[in-house]
């Protein structure tokens, strides 16, 4: 008979934050961090059952933002979040 151990030790290392390269235009790191933002909360919609953007409405974002501890999305970022939804299907 087998018997499974526990260990402590995380399978993956934690990933290293890379530094965003210098030099870009202000708006190219505006609109890196919308998409990155946009992204998480897409993630979290989904990991709650929401997969229709029709059911994302911008007070469903921004609650879930609020769970996540994320400063509350813009009109422009909810936007994008029901684009990737529907484009994530």
């Amino acid at each position: 008979m087998a018997v499974a151990a526990a260990t402590t030790e995380p399978l993956h290392p934690p990933l290293r934050k890379k530094p965003l390269p210098a030099g870009r235009p202000r708006e190219w790191y505006v609109s890196h961090n919308r998409r990155l933002k946009a992204m998480r909360l897409a993630i979290a919609l989904l990991d709650t059952g929401v997969y229709q953007p029709s059911s994302a409405d911008n007070s469903r974002i921004r609650a879930a933002a609020d769970r996540l501890a994320i400063h509350p999305p813009s009109d422009t970022t909810c936007r994008m979040v029901r684009r990737l939804i529907r484009h994530g299907r």
